[in-house]
């Protein structure tokens, strides 16, 4: 049988988030963490070393797939500056936690949030529509600055002493590095918001896949997140960098992708992966293995053609190739992303 708690919080690993759970947990309440996972934001790996510096209980909860597919089908409050739908986010990340309640007791929901500290998604406003759109009116408390926040139904109730609440405003982060020295936090979280969505680097791995896509496709998210990216047309290239993400490339393989190795000479891993019900032409298949074999230091100091292992939907072959990055392969950029949001009815740029 599950355990019982009061409250579930969203649980990000940032210090608000964590200030959140204790300012909670102070007045004798129990809370579970609930870490989301997605692609794009999420280390599961880091949890139990949270739960042992912070105190906190945490569990992960991975929304790949829905988390996906709301950004293929235009999210409601549209993107920021790059390919991060942070509003439809929080609120998707509510939702799932109050479908969540029942099973775990809970009482109500906690947020880090603090008003008027993002531009974008912390705004008085937003905030009221995060809280609508997610039918959490009288459950999602955001204790950190929850005195300018309507009052929940656990705080009229007395289980939740309001007026012991910080009362946190603005971009500063004064007043919560002080309660992080207040509680003896061996750990003090950067303020960055950890999300690859909000990166330009990153967001440019992930907008071409997002031009191509109609059903959510995690793989290909997950994919896109490793090693080094290109590009030809409809065909992506992913070039592992070192040992982990050659790993990862043989964990995300699937069927009808092309898997590159080279031979004789230490290298990395690659796969080439088609989108748009494409095929594959052998001059791209070249290109690909070229590339591959480009990013191995021997083989290309070698001066000479190459063998490269290509595990394919027609099987197994080795071509020679000479190391070359001059090809129709190239790495993605963010070209075209403002035409790409006009074009979907996104609503206007934060």
């Amino acid at each position: 049988m599950n355990k019982q708690y009061d409250a579930l919080a969203l649980f990000s690993g940032g210090l608000d988030s964590i200030l959140a759970c204790k300012v909670i947990q102070d007045q004798g309440l129990r809370v579970l963490g609930l870490h989301f996972i997605t692609p794009f934001f999420g280390n599961p790996e880091k949890i139990e070393h949270w739960q042992d510096i912070y105190g906190v209980e945490i569990m992960p909860v991975d929304i790949s797939e829905k988390y996906v597919q709301m950004m293929l089908d235009v999210p409601d409050h549209g993107m920021g500056k790059l390919v991060n739908p942070c509003v439809d986010c929080k609120i998707m990340m509510i939702s799932h936690a109050k479908s969540m309640m029942e099973e775990f007791g809970a009482k109500f929901i906690i947020s880090g949030e603090v008003t008027g500290q993002r531009p974008m998604s912390q705004r008085p406003p937003t905030l009221n529509a995060i809280r609508n759109s997610s039918e959490t009116g009288d459950i999602l408390l955001r204790p950190l600055c929850a005195q300018s926040q309507p009052e929940t139904a656990v705080e009229k109730s007395g289980l939740v002493d309001r007026e012991k609440l910080p009362n946190i405003f603005g971009r500063g982060r004064k007043t919560q590095l002080q309660m992080a020295k207040d509680y003896g936090f061996s750990e003090i979280p950067t303020p960055a918001g950890g999300c690859k969505l909000t990166e330009q680097e990153n967001a440019a791995r992930y907008f071409p896949l997002l031009q191509r896509m109609t059903e959510a496709d995690v793989n290909s998210f997950q994919l896109a997140t490793t090693g080094r990216q290109f590009w030809a047309g409809n065909k992506m290239l992913v070039v592992g960098r070192n040992r982990n993400d050659n790993e990862c490339i043989e964990d995300l393989y699937e069927a009808e992708d092309y898997l590159f190795e080279v031979r004789g000479f230490p290298g990395p891993l690659s796969i080439g992966r088609a989108f748009c019900d494409e095929e594959w032409i052998q001059q791209e298949i070249l290109d690909a293995a070229a590339m591959t074999a480009s990013f191995s230091p021997k083989a290309v100091k070698s001066g000479e053609e190459v063998h490269v292992a290509i595990i394919g939907p027609e099987g197994e072959m080795i071509v020679k190739v000479t190391p070359n990055r001059e090809t129709y392969f190239a790495r993605p950029t963010l070209d075209g992303l403002k035409e790409w949001k006009k074009e979907r009815g996104e609503a206007k740029e934060s």
